[in-house]
This record gives C-alpha cells, structure tokens and sequence, in this order.
C-alpha cells in the first residue's frame, strides 16, 4: 500500500465547497491525497510554499483572481504543472485561451465522475513522464550538421563515404530511396562539397512539373514558341552553367524529355523549346528517384541508355527503419532547429515519448519524423515533448505492436540506442483503488498480425546476423520465392517485385558465395 508520500497529490481550487468536496470524493476514492483551496490566490500560495501537486483541478470563475490568471501564475513557478480548468461555460473563448496558456485539459460542469477520473488518470502519468525528462541530455550540435544531415548509424557512414569519394568529380550521380528518406540533402551535401560549390545549384522536382511545361522549365524557350510564350526564357540548365542540378523524382520524367536530358549529358547541349540554335553547357546532374528504374527498363518506361548515363555513381539513401538508431540525434537536431527558428519552446523529449519515436516504423521516413517532432513540439505546454503531445496516429500504432520482456532473456532487444531511453516508472495504482489507472498496454509477443511477424522477425535477426539484416531477409525470399514456384524464375521475380535480370543477378551471387565456402 502506497504511504501518504507516495500517494499522487490532487490540488482542487474553488470557491464553491459542494464543487471541492464532491470532486474531492471522487478523487480521493482513486487513492489520490487531496488538498484544496477556495481561491486562486489561495492556491497560488499552496503551489509556491507546499509540495508541487501532481494535478490541479483549476475554476476559471471564483471571486478574486480568475483561473485564467492564477494558471498563469501556478506556471510562473512549476512550468511543469499539469493544470485541468473547470468552467460551466464553454465559450471558445474559453477553449482557446485554457490550451494557450499551457492547461492540460479543460471539463465542464456538472462533471461525469466517469470522465473526470479518466482525465485524472491521464494528467498524472503525463506528470510522471515528465519526471524522465531531467534526464534528457542533448546528443548533437546543429552547428556540426550543417547540411542538415544526421546520422551515425553504420548504413549512414556508408552514405557519407560515398558522398566523399563522389564530391570531388564531376562524376553523374543517381540517389535511390524511400520518399522522404532524404536524398535532396544527399545532393545538397555533394554539392556542397564539390569542386562547384561556388556556382549555382538548383533542384527541380521532375514529378511536380506538368509533362507539357517541364522542357521548358529545364531547357527554357522562345518567345512565341507555344501559347503563353510571350517573352524568350532561360531554362534551369542554363541558368546552371558551370554548376549542378538536382532532378528530383526522374523516374517520373516522360520519354521525350528523358531524351533531351541523355544529349545534355552525352554533349553537354541543349535547344530552347521552339529553338534552333544549339546551346553549350556545363552542368552537373545529380538524379534521385523512389522508384525501380531498372524495373523500368525492362518495361521500356525509361531510356536504357539514360539509366546508364545517369548511374554512374549510385548512392541508395537507407530507410529510417533500417538506421533506427539515429532517430535520437534526428530528434534532437530538430528541435534544436525548431527552437533556432522561433517555431516552437520544447528543447526536450520524455522517456516514454522517445521510445514511442523508436519503436514507430515511420513509412514517411525522416520527412515524416519531422513533421510529427514539429506538431508535438507546438502541442507541448512546456518545454519538453511527453507522450501525450505525440500524434493519435503514432500513439495508437505504437499500441499495437508486441512488447518484449526487458530482462536478459532471449526476447530481449538488444539496441542499446532504445534502451538508452528507458521507459519511465509509469504510475502504480493505489491498492484501494476500485478503478486501477492503465499503465503502457503490453501486447503478446506471439504474432498476430503480419506487421508483429515482422517486428518478430526482425527482433531474432537483429541479435542473430548483428547489421546484415536485410541481406538475410531478401536471401530468404529469393529462396522461399524460387520454391514456391518450382525454380521457376519468371514468376519468381514477379512475385517478389523485382526484375529477372536482378533475380538472376543475385541468384549468381549466392552461388559463388556457396562456392566459396567449399
């Protein structure tokens, strides 16, 4: 049974006694200790003098002070003070300027005991979250990241060498990846440390520019070349002259302008759109794509002869789920930015907040992370993130998949970048409670649905075959494929989504592996 000490403390203040004794009954039913006050002054002096409560239920209408101010107030001292306003009147007004001034939640009255229990559950163990954040350490100086790449995973340091050896040539340079995974700070980061970085640089996402505008966007046009035409431009590659350009998105490039971007590669010329006179230019390209360019090869949606052209180099951006382990200093960096930039106050993230971003599988990539790191930070009353600020969306897909036990057993996760951000001791309920508060739902660590068989699977590789995951998941499918379908590659491929020649390829490479090891 919990003490007097450890009992989670509820502050109740206003001016109407039946409000503090009935509320007060509720609570103190749960096993909370309960203290109050008949005005905002009153409480004030209690938040200042005795032990920070754990939760504040706040009136805004009471005689002397309003509860708008005395929140103010309580914060001025313990920014970290999860405050519940209570009103009779709900005014947007009222909604908009209790969330502004940092309240955890508003309740009207007459209260649903049902209601008012469940926002106390919840209040409280965002308190406790909260208590994990003292010990939250920044792991990045923005300033050492200023192409605002970030990564010291063993697959990022791979990119990075490769972006070494490629930045100081004139070398084409093609970037594959997920959307979102990053490959415009790729490019950007070559450039900048390229032989060129003094000249210009655009990016032109191919996908973004309707099929009749896109040639004139990249070689330009004359005027009265087509209607609208109605003065001469100068296209991308020119404006590029003895600098790079980044086109975005290739593989959604129709075959006729793929064709006019092979000559400027092979002759380094172009032709203004309704031109004759042939331009010479000098310009770098680097291409990225999210897309199978090979498969579209073989499907005759992409120029061969490009491909090639383009693939002289090729740097494949990892997902954020294959380098997990840098989504702390991603974090970190961002809200370092986010602060830089006057966009949001919390500097910080809890526990339990941290472990939510680890364990997510972020089909959005790092695009997606920052979207999700922008909209908690902006969400958060004070100056850490907790798990409460995190998206519905992340919370309830986190809540899905399996947990696993945290001793040394062989269900263990082995990733010291997750343990290193702990789960915060979430609120034990008292022993009298007749409701007990949830704690972080566990979910059997048994499959029951294809993304746990992964999480599963990815779990026993991680701690079997170390960083070769990938390379263990797809010898298995080539194998598993190749069986199902009686060797026969055709359908093999198809299945599995890849082209022939690439099955071929890699069934080659098996096999000199095997022959090796004879």
């Amino acid at each position: 049974m919990l003490s007097e000490t450890e009992k989670p403390v509820v502050l109740i203040v206003d001016d109407d006694d039946e409000i503090r004794y009935s509320l007060g009954r509720v609570l103190g039913n749960q096993g909370y200790q309960i203290d109050t006050a008949a005005s905002g002054e009153e409480g004030i002096e209690k938040v200042r003098e005795g032990r920070a409560p754990d939760l504040i239920f706040l009136d805004i209408r009471m005689g002397g002070i309003s509860g708008i101010e005395a929140l103010q107030h309580m914060r001025s001292v313990d920014s970290n003070l999860q405050i519940i306003l209570m009103t009779a009147f709900g005014t947007a007004q009222t909604a908009i300027e209790a969330m502004k001034f940092g309240a955890y939640d508003y309740i009207m009255k007459p209260f649903d005991p049902e209601k008012v229990i469940e926002l106390a559950r919840s209040a409280i163990l965002a308190t406790q979250d909260l208590k994990s954040v003292d010990n939250y350490e920044t792991k990045t100086n923005i300033d050492d990241y200023k192409e605002g790449i970030v990564g010291n995973s063993a697959a990022m340091q791979e990119v990075f060498k490769i972006m070494g050896q490629v930045a100081a040539s004139d070398a084409t340079v093609l970037i594959t990846g997920q959307s979102g995974s990053g490959k415009e700070l790729i490019a950007n980061g070559i450039y900048q440390h390229s032989l060129r970085s003094g000249g210009p640089y655009m990016a032109v996402n191919c996908a973004a520019i309707p099929e009749n505008l896109i040639e004139s966007e990249l070689f330009g046009h004359e005027k009265g070349s087509f209607t609208g035409a109605t003065s001469k431009r100068i296209g991308k590659f020119e404006q590029c002259d003895r600098g790079t350009i980044f086109l975005d998105e290739i593989g959604d490039m129709s075959l006729a302008t793929q064709t006019k971007i092979l000559r400027v590669l092979q002759d380094g010329e172009i032709q203004r759109v309704g031109g004759s006179e042939t331009i010479k230019v000098d310009v770098r390209v680097i291409a990225a794509t999210n897309k199978d360019l090979e498969a579209m090869v073989e499907e005759k949606t992409f120029r061969e002869d490009l491909y090639y052209r383009l693939n002289v180099f090729r740097i494949r951006v990892p997902s954020l789920v294959e380098r997990h382990e840098d989504i702390p200093d991603i974090v970190d960096f961002m809200l370092q930015n986010l602060v830089r930039e006057r966009k949001a106050k919390a500097t910080k993230l809890s526990a339990d907040a941290m472990n939510a971003l680890c364990r997510y599988a972020w089909p959005g990539n790092v695009r997606e992370l920052g979207n999700v790191v922008y909209h908690s930070a902006v969400v958060a009353q004070g100056e850490a993130i907790l798990l409460k600020d995190l998206p519905e969306t992340i919370l309830k897909a986190v809540e899905a998949q399996p947990s696993f036990p945290t001793d040394s057993g062989e269900n263990s996760p082995q990733d010291s970048n997750v343990e290193a951000f702990p789960k915060s001791g979430l609120l034990v309920p008292p022993e009298s409670s007749s409701t007990p508060i949830p704690q972080t739902p566990i979910a059997s660590p048994s499959p029951r649905s294809l993304p746990e068989a992964f999480d599963l699977v990815f779990q026993r590789l991680k701690e079997r075959e170390g960083r070769r995951i990938l390379d263990v998941i797809e010898k298995q499918m080539i194998k598993r494929a190749i069986e199902d379908t009686g060797g026969n590659q055709a359908r093999a491929a198809e299945i599995l989504g890849i082209t022939r020649n690439t099955l071929k390829k890699r069934l080659d490479e098996y096999a000199a592996q095997e022959a090796e090891r004879v």
